[in-house]
């Protein structure tokens, strides 16, 4: 007896969707450490360096000056859960992103090819892995959003907090800015995603490609391990963010604007302090200089290599043993 066409269609949406969020998940809980240090010195004003000019003739130390420096001093004041700081809503932001994106990639790709079985997802064009990625992150960027901001701005404020909760940052947000608050920085995140996820999943699949064609050529069998799964992803992540960080650097300039942080943090980022994004990089580029655009950089992308080969590991587990149980 055929399967009814809808009923197929839910149970891949219902199994992606799944698959998605549980990998999100244990991506999001592995790398918490390497994301907060790497916020940190992205809301970080001062110049990343050991001393840097505040006024005329005088001169203080900036609060973070390195990876190994930031972790010691997180672990100092926040002490081990600090690393986790913010981990509650990034999770609550990751789960529903990874779902949704891993869903309407999977839809875009079956348009595309013509076919619901991802063995034909192989002879799809490079560009509609691209584009089909490029558009997953988007629709789970604007339906995941608030979170990644509350995420952005827990993870930021160190220790004593401003916002003990994350009902106390949503109250304050909505209070300052209003429902619109909740939405701050979208503009740039969207821009910054549409290149972001398009890198990464375009890359893994043409990685994945590759790997395939490898193993055929050397094997005469092009199944793929898990650990050439862990390389394909560890690849496909380190070269979006490696890539895309300067635009992640203003998101998170402008996910911060007009917020309380404590003054042993430094500068804070004023209300207004941007007009749009253009006007954010050349204040960053005229104040701090390039490496202003890069900052956070090594954690990021130390944390963006296992964190994308986690992702899509743990999605193909999850995916084919939900396929298996459900049959």
């Amino acid at each position: 007896m055929e399967e009814d066409p809808s009923s197929g269609q839910l149970k891949r949406a219902i199994i992606d969707a799944s698959a998605g969020a549980i990998s999100g998940g244990i991506s999001r809980t592995v790398t918490s450490p390497l994301d907060v240090i790497k916020i940190r010195f992205q809301v970080q004003l001062e110049r990343t360096s050991h001393w840097v000019s505040v006024q005329k003739n005088l001169y203080q130390p900036s609060k973070y000056t390195g990876i190994y420096q930031a972790s010691k001093e997180i672990l100092r004041e926040e002490g081990f859960s600090g690393f986790w700081r913010g981990n509650v809503p990034a999770l609550l932001m990751v789960m529903p992103y990874t779902a949704i994106q891993f869903t309407v990639l999977h839809r875009l790709k079956t348009l595309a090819a013509g076919s619901s079985k991802s063995d034909n997802f192989r002879h799809l064009s490079p560009y509609l892995s691209y584009l089909s990625g490029a558009l997953a992150g988007c629709a789970a960027t604007v339906g995941s959003y608030p979170f990644d901001l509350l995420r952005t701005i827990l993870a930021s404020q160190g220790e004593p907090k401003i916002y003990p909760t994350m009902r106390n940052a949503y109250a304050d947000i909505v209070n300052v800015r209003g429902i619109r608050g909740l939405y701050y920085g979208l503009s740039p995140t969207i821009v910054e995603i549409i290149p972001y996820a398009g890198l990464q999943f375009g890359t893994y699949d043409t990685f994945k490609r590759w790997t395939m064609a490898w193993n055929r050529n050397r094997f005469e069998d092009e199944s793929i391990s898990s650990f050439q799964l862990f390389l394909c992803g560890l690849a496909a992540g380190t070269c979006a963010k490696a890539v895309c960080h300067p635009l992640d650097v203003v998101k998170k300039r402008f996910q911060v604007e007009g917020l309380e942080r404590h003054i042993k943090y430094g500068e804070s980022v004023k209300e207004g302090a941007y007009k749009n994004m253009f006007d954010a990089i050349c204040k960053i580029l005229r104040k701090e200089g390039w490496p202003g655009l890069y900052k956070g950089i090594f954690p990021s992308v130390l944390k963006a290599a296992p964190a994308g080969a986690v992702t899509f590991v743990a999605y193909e587990w999850t995916s084919e043993w939900l396929e298996s149980t459900w049959t």
